[in-house]
């Protein structure tokens, strides 16, 4: 009984410092991104790494995802005579969550490792500690531009998965099942409001700023040559996905209250 609280008391401490780390590169971030010179050539590189190579990986989640939602919700309520609200359940499920959640999986699954794998490598090759003796700030340098991209083309990528599973709840509806096109759209447009859209660019603007910020962190700390660059990088992806599933869950309660 002892040793199972040690270990609890353990893995406690060790979790309260990271984030305590965490929450000081963030602050660090913060300071860094609004003092001059800004780094936009870099910034745009990273929204080119982060986003726009993200965007086939997208465009294909975003449309099967839709696809399913109209499959199972036509399927279910074709049993209760409501047909007509398959639209609006999609529109509301993309927007709401699946469209900001499954981008920000996607994006900590393939970009999130890159960002990690990349600083994890400088670090243990000691490119870091040569920035600095160059008089460079690798925070500025290295973390702001990732960070902004993240929470710039997060957003963006929302937007895309958005409108592309709203399209492929339209195919399987109107094209597989044959229902009408008119009040497939009529009622995604009813039920579907500015706010629904909004919020969900919230929570893909958090879930960017939270991929980049512990895949750089986790890059940073890395140590122990290869084998600890593939740790920093499992790491990485995996507590990305915890803090989206997490977070995922108070932002809907916030938001959607």
């Amino acid at each position: 009984m002892l040793r199972i609280i040690e270990a609890l008391g353990r893995y406690i401490i060790v979790f309260t410092e990271e984030l305590g780390r965490i929450l000081l590169l963030l602050c660090s971030t913060i300071k860094q991104m609004i003092l001059p010179p800004f780094e936009m050539r870099n910034t745009f590189k990273q929204m080119l790494e982060i986003g726009v190579k993200s965007l086939p990986v997208v465009i294909i989640t975003g449309v099967f995802t839709g696809m399913v939602l109209a499959l199972q919700t036509y399927t279910g309520f074709k049993r209760f005579g409501a047909e007509a609200l398959v639209g609006s359940v999609v529109a509301l499920s993309m927007t709401r969550e699946m469209g900001p959640v499954l981008t920000g999986l996607i994006v900590a699954g393939r970009a999130g490792a890159a960002m990690a794998a990349e600083l994890g490598t400088m670090r243990v090759t000691e490119q870091i500690d040569a920035l600095e003796t160059l008089a460079t700030n690798p925070i500025k340098y290295l973390i702001v531009p990732r960070f902004l991209s993240g929470m710039i083309m997060l957003p963006a990528l929302t937007i895309v998965a958005d409108i592309i599973g709203i399209l492929g709840g339209y195919a399987i509806t109107v094209g597989f099942y044959g229902a009408s096109s008119t009040v497939y759209w009529r009622r995604t447009w009813d039920y579907l409001e500015v706010s629904d859209i909004n919020n969900g660019l919230i929570k893909a603007c958090f879930f960017g700023a939270s991929i980049a910020l512990i895949s750089c962190y986790k890059g940073f700390v890395a140590s122990g040559g290869a084998e600890g660059v593939g740790k920093a990088t499992t790491g990485a992806v995996v507590l990305s996905f915890m803090t989206i599933l997490i977070s995922d869950y108070f932002l809907s309660a916030w938001l959607f209250k």
